[in-house]
C-alpha cells in the first residue's frame, strides 16, 4: 500500500490517541494487528511500525513478539510515562536554566505540600524515604537521590497526575543541580541534618494539617539550599 503523506506515522499516532480519549482503547488492550491498522488508516505497515515504536518510547505501549496473549503491542498503564519521558528529553535537550528549574519547583510543591496538609492524606513512602536518609554513611549523591525521591512521593501521595509527570520529567535536573551544588558546601554533614530536619517540619507541617505552615517550610526548604550551593544565583 502506498503512503500518500511522508508523516503517515502521525495519522496512527492521531488515531490511537482517538480512541484511547473517547474509551474504544484502555490499559490493558492490544492495539488492533499492524494490517488492519494500515488497511483502515490507509498507510503502510511500516509507518503503524514506527508509530507503535514511538509509543513504547512514550510508556504507552509493551510490544512482544511471538504469540499467545501477552503478543503484540498493549496499552499499559503508566499515565505519566509519556509525559515525563517527553520532559526528560527536553531538560537533556536544551538544559533548562536552574533558575527556571527552581522556579517550577516553587509553584508545584507548594501547592503539593498544600493539598496534602488540606487533605490529611496518607505519607508512607514519604516517611520511609526519610528513615533511608537518616544514614549518615550516604554519599551525598545517595543522599540527593533519595530526597529527589522523597519530593516526588508527595508529588504522588497529592494525586494530580500531571503534577507527578512533570516532577519525574524534572527529577534529573532536579538532581542534577543540587548534586553540584554539593560540591560547593564546606560542611555537607551539617547541611545533610539540616535538610533532614527541613524535611521532618514539611511533614510534620502536612501531618497536623496546617497549609500555610506546610507550604512554607517547603518553600524555604527549597529556595535555602539553592542559596546556600549557588551564591551567585
Amino acid at each position: 500500500m502506498t503512503e500518500t503523506s511522508p508523516r503517515a506515522w502521525q495519522v496512527v499516532l492521531s488515531h490511537i490517541e482517538s480512541a484511547l480519549l473517547d474509551g474504544q482503547l484502555k490499559p490493558g488492550d492490544h492495539l488492533p494487528p499492524e494490517r488492519m491498522l494500515a488497511f483502515d488508516l490507509g498507510v503502510g505497515r511500516s509507518s503503524v511500525r514506527e508509530a507503535v515504536r514511538a509509543l513504547e518510547v512514550l510508556g504507552l505501549v509493551r510490544t512482544q513478539t511471538g504469540s499467545g496473549p501477552n503478543a503484540g503491542a498493549i496499552i499499559i498503564a503508566t499515565p505519566r510515562g509519556g509525559m515525563s519521558v517527553l520532559m526528560r528529553l527536553q531538560v537533556a535537550a536544551q538544559g533548562f536554566p536552574v533558575d527556571d528549574v527552581v522556579a517550577t519547583r516553587l509553584l508545584l510543591e507548594t501547592s503539593v505540600a498544600g493539598r496534602l496538609a488540606a487533605s490529611s492524606a496518607p505519607l508512607d513512602g514519604a516517611e520511609a524515604l526519610l528513615d533511608a536518609m537518616e544514614d549518615e554513611a550516604l554519599t551525598p549523591a545517595e543522599f540527593l537521590a533519595l530526597d529527589a525521591e522523597f519530593h516526588l512521593s508527595l508529588a504522588e501521595a497529592a494525586g494530580n497526575q500531571v503534577v507527578v509527570a512533570t516532577m519525574a520529567g524534572l527529577r534529573s535536573a532536579i538532581e542534577g543541580y543540587a548534586l553540584a551544588g554539593a560540591a560547593a558546601v564546606a560542611d555537607w554533614h551539617a547541611t545533610a541534618a539540616r535538610l533532614r530536619g527541613e524535611h521532618r517540619g514539611i511533614v510534620a507541617a502536612i501531618s497536623r494539617s496546617d497549609v500555610t505552615a506546610a507550604q512554607s517550610a517547603i518553600h524555604h526548604h527549597i529556595t535555602d539550599y539553592y542559596a546556600e550551593t549557588t551564591p551567585d544565583a
